[in-house]
């Protein structure tokens, strides 16, 4: 029986690999319908020959592909949600306080807005899970065109956020010495280390945190450019804007003004309204299928030699 179903795979006739595996699939079905006979066309010829088998090897491949392709559309949506989430948080981190946020420091003004202190932070603990969270999810995606860019976006998005984190820390702790400060006979013996929990506030949230942001998102732009992952207009502007934000942060940092400055706010501008475009079309479209197909048919080929 087993020289029968070597001969009958001989003979089918096929335009392509697939084709030949379908046509051997209804033949063994039709040809061994009794119970305990194998209706896997695959592991017939595997039972007959040992081994792997070319149309085993274009089946898996074709497999691979289609998981591939459907997996990460959910990161697309991830990506583009958190995308938004972080730079809505960014942005809100500033409402509760305002102005009160300063050297020198208010005491009485901060103590007696505790509540809001504790919301900051709160929103500044959303702003750093979220930016994490954009370059964790992109990495599955971005591993399989460019491994050590992909890590390397990851380890700058996540120093930048744990610094985020240090400088909310920072808020927190001043927050403690003002409502001592507030109840001491002599607040003016607080007043040098309020000021320097602001300034480890400023230098984090407006320099230092910034310098591995930019660093990390120049490498997953570089990764979207490469591989077309995303149209290339698009990831070419992230390019460029995450150059135009890194200079403005060490600008910033050499005049040593981290409020919003002309000059920080025109440089700032163009990778806000970048990410919020990127968010948008990865929601919307995805990723590229093309692109996705095309590294899964490079790794489908380098499995098979």
């Amino acid at each position: 029986m087993g020289k029968a179903v070597d001969s009958q795979a001989v003979r089918l006739g096929g335009t392509t690999l697939l084709d030949n595996a379908m046509q051997l699939r209804l033949h063994l079905g039709y040809r061994f319908p009794h119970r305990g006979a194998s209706r896997d066309p695959l592991a017939a010829v595997r039972g007959s020959t040992g081994k792997q088998t070319r149309i085993e090897r274009a089946l898996r491949r074709a497999r691979r592909r289609r998981n591939v392709m459907t997996t990460y559309r959910g990161n697309a949506i991830a990506v583009g949600v958190l995308f938004i989430l972080c730079s809505a948080a960014s942005i809100l981190s500033i409402v509760p306080l305002g102005a009160a946020v300063g050297a020198p420091v208010d005491f009485a003004t901060l103590a007696a807005n505790d509540n809001r202190v504790v919301l900051t932070a709160l929103i500044e603990f959303i702003w750093a899970a979220t930016g994490m969270g954009i370059a964790i999810a992109l990495y599955p995606v971005l591993r399989k065109f460019n491994p050590a860019l992909a890590l390397g976006s990851v380890a700058g998005r996540v120093v930048e956020n744990v610094l985020i984190l240090v400088g909310t820390l920072s808020l927190l702790v001043l927050l403690t010495v003002s409502q001592r400060a507030a109840g001491s006979a002599v607040p003016s013996s607080f007043q040098a280390i309020g000021d320097a929990l602001v300034a480890v506030r400023d230098w984090v949230h407006g320099f230092v945190a910034m310098i591995p942001f930019g660093i990390g998102v120049f490498m997953y732009y570089v990764v979207l450019y490469r591989s077309r992952l995303v149209p290339r207009w698009l990831s070419g502007w992230g390019l460029v804007a995450a150059v135009l934000s890194t200079v403005g942060v060490v600008y910033a940092g050499f005049t040593q003004d981290f409020g919003f400055t002309t000059m920080t706010i025109v440089l700032s501008i163009p990778i806000a309204f970048q990410e919020m475009a990127l968010a948008v079309w990865l929601i919307a479209k995805g990723f590229s299928r093309t692109a996705l197909a095309s590294v899964a048919s490079a790794c489908g080929a380098g499995g098979s030699s």
